[in-house]
C-alpha cells in the first residue's frame, strides 16, 4: 500500500517551474518511478486540497559523463519522474508562492 508521501517526493522549482505556476498554473514533481497519473491526481488533490484538471508525466533520463584518461562511461545522477499538474483556474499551491 503507497501513501500520498510515498507517491509524492519534492516538489521541483526552477525558473520554468515559476514561470509555469504563476502564468500557466501548473506545478511541477518529483514523484516514484512506478506512479500512475490517478495516482498522482488523488495525492496532489489529498495534500494540496485543489482541484487538478490534468497530469503529464515525463522520464528524465540519467546524466552520464565521461571521467579521466580511461573515459570510462558513468553515471552522474539518476533517472526521474516529474509530474507537470494543472491545476483548475484561481488555484494555487502555497509551496510554489514563498513568502507572502
Amino acid at each position: 500500500m503507497t501513501t500520498v508521501y510515498d507517491i509524492l517526493r519534492r516538489p521541483i522549482v526552477t525558473e520554468k517551474s515559476n514561470f509555469q505556476s504563476s502564468k500557466l498554473h501548473q506545478y511541477v514533481f518529483e514523484v516514484a518511478g512506478t506512479a500512475t497519473k490517478a495516482q498522482i491526481k488523488e495525492a496532489i488533490e489529498a495534500m494540496f486540497d485543489v482541484n487538478v484538471r490534468r497530469v503529464n508525466v515525463v522520464q528524465a533520463p540519467a546524466k552520464r559523463s565521461r571521467r579521466g584518461r580511461s573515459r570510462q562511461l558513468r553515471i552522474r545522477r539518476s533517472a526521474i519522474k516529474k509530474a507537470v499538474v494543472t491545476l483548475a483556474e484561481g488555484q494555487s499551491i502555497d509551496v510554489f508562492e514563498g513568502v507572502k
